[in-house]
């Protein structure tokens, strides 16, 4: 347990940036999902819509800091080539 004031607040605040982290990564997680489902189900449609909307908030969890830059680019590369084999077939 932290002892100096200065201590106390950093632990005050890695807690709330935790627990904003972890919300960030969650609603990604979650966009994630719903293109995989997206496309596990054949609807272009929908698939794109979600591809979309999962490429914005993996932006916003990059923006926010929650995620790394690089790591942001490699799930949307992912989501994108297998959204492209999914509607080429």
């Amino acid at each position: 347990m932290a002892t100096h004031k200065s201590a106390e607040k950093r632990d005050r605040q890695n807690k709330k940036r935790n627990l904003r982290n972890n919300a960030s990564s969650s609603a990604m997680k979650t966009a994630i999902k719903a293109v995989r489902e997206a496309a596990a189900s054949g609807n272009k449609e929908d698939l794109l819509k979600t591809l979309k909307n999962a490429q914005k908030i993996v932006a916003q969890t990059i923006r926010k800091g929650a995620i790394n830059k690089n790591t942001g680019a490699r799930y949307v590369s992912r989501l994108t080539i297998m959204t492209n084999k999914t509607t080429t077939k």
